[in-house]
């Protein structure tokens, strides 16, 4: 029989395999950081450093103690790689012939985006193969050498083409300086490189998005993959997975039917505590906006692509998370000269809950995020709806870091 499941209870169910609800749920350190990445499937790169990079804030989220070379040290040790997931991402070493699919078609591709010059494709592999590992710019130079027409951009090109066809890989980084080699140097010897056939590749969409959520929607394993083929696959993996009771298909009343994992269903959830989670735009639990939207009632665009004109919130907001509900955004930047972060625009949605109930837990983790990106100061600039009460109670609660701190600068509030 079909189980009767509530919307809090998923809510629960996701945050709990999200690693959300428990302090350090996957452990401390850099073993924590593998453990994460196995269990959800991927961590999006980001380039951008209003804060601390999204992949780095993700992690420490979840992992109390962690550290960002932790990531470039597990790149190093060929554990984790670098490729497309729904975006560029890091992965765990073990899936990697998972992505196999994707670095034949465009190998195979003849009109791909990146239409590099076979000359310098060849010329990049032979250079690697003789020399070693490669940065991209140690190729800025080769225009002297190889005539006017074989400058930077086509290299750039080529090294791109490159990865992402499979020949080369990212052996390591140095923050966002990536080092590039031939990938069968890269590759561990026991690494499986048998391609997956259409079936096993759904397979594994379908048990990743399980496995991280607890809970799925064939939209949700589909997202930004195109054909019916991917969609008639996941449904006949979702079948057998129910008729080998490892999940049930759930219906909530005006929500899309889900699919559950049984063994997550009976697991204790723990307890939803009065805790304050700030999270990355491009964490895990919020990355499938539409997700976000039905079953959090939390409407979320990350804003920094968007002219600033037309933004309603800021450039770059971070969501707020109180227990299982998302109270607001706060839209933040690290001034690293300074070493100041700055809430440029605290925005309070859910009025409904009494700001005495979360204020200092949201005080506590904004000087923890404060000091995870190497800033000893914090300035609030403004609150909305204009609270004049809620904005003096974070200014002192703020004024309280000063003393281990640098001087907070003062609080000016404006609607």
């Amino acid at each position: 029989m079909q189980r009767n499941l509530t919307l809090q209870q998923l809510k629960n169910i996701t945050l709990e395999s999200q690693g959300l609800l428990r302090r350090s749920a996957f452990g401390k350190g850099k073993k924590a950081v593998l453990k994460a990445l196995d269990h959800l499937g991927y961590l999006q790169i980001d380039t951008l450093s209003i804060v601390e990079r999204a992949h780095h804030h993700t992690l420490w989220t979840r992992i109390p103690d962690y550290k960002t070379s932790y990531l470039d040290e597990l790149v190093k040790e060929h554990q984790v790689f670098e490729y497309w997931f729904h975006a560029a991402s890091y992965l765990p070493m073990k899936d990697f012939r998972f992505v196999l699919p994707r670095m034949l078609e465009v190998k195979q591709s003849e009109s791909h985006y990146y239409n590099a010059d076979p000359k310098m494709m060849q010329y990049i592999i032979d250079t690697m193969r003789a020399e070693g590992p490669k940065r991209a710019r140690d190729f800025e130079n080769e225009t002297k050498k190889l005539g006017s027409w074989w400058n930077w951009k086509p290299a750039k090109i080529a090294l791109e083409r490159l990865f992402l066809q499979g020949d080369l890989m990212i052996s390591e980084r140095d923050g966002m300086q990536k080092t590039y080699d031939i990938a069968e140097r890269v590759l561990p010897n026991d690494i499986d490189l048998t391609k997956p056939s259409s079936l096993e590749f759904a397979e594994y969409l379908v048990k990743t998005y399980l496995r991280a959520y607890g809970w799925t929607t064939v939209k949700q394993i589909t997202h930004l993959k195109a054909g019916e083929a991917i969609r008639k696959n996941v449904n006949d993996v979702l079948r057998a997975l129910i008729e080998e009771d490892v999940i049930e298909k759930v219906t909530i009343e005006g929500y899309p039917s889900v699919y559950v994992l049984r063994d997550v269903v009976d697991r204790r959830i723990a307890k939803i505590r009065a805790e304050i989670n700030l999270l990355s735009p491009f964490d895990n639990a919020i990355i499938h906006r539409d997700r976000v939207q039905q079953f959090f009632n939390f409407d979320y665009r990350i804003e920094c692509y968007t002219p600033k004109e037309k933004r309603q919130y800021g450039y770059f907001c971070l969501p707020i998370l109180f227990g299982n509900t998302f109270i607001g955004r706060v839209d933040c930047k690290a001034h690293r000269k300074n070493r100041q972060l700055e809430l440029i625009h605290l925005h309070i949605e859910k009025q409904s809950i009494d700001f005495a109930l979360w204020v200092e837990p949201f005080a506590e983790i904004i000087k923890k995020f404060a000091t995870f990106n190497g800033c000893d100061s914090i300035k609030l600039t403004q609150v909305s709806p204009l609270n004049n009460s809620l904005a003096l109670l974070l200014n002192n609660i703020f004024c309280q870091y000063e003393a281990i701190s640098a001087p907070i600068v003062a609080l000016s509030s404006s609607s």
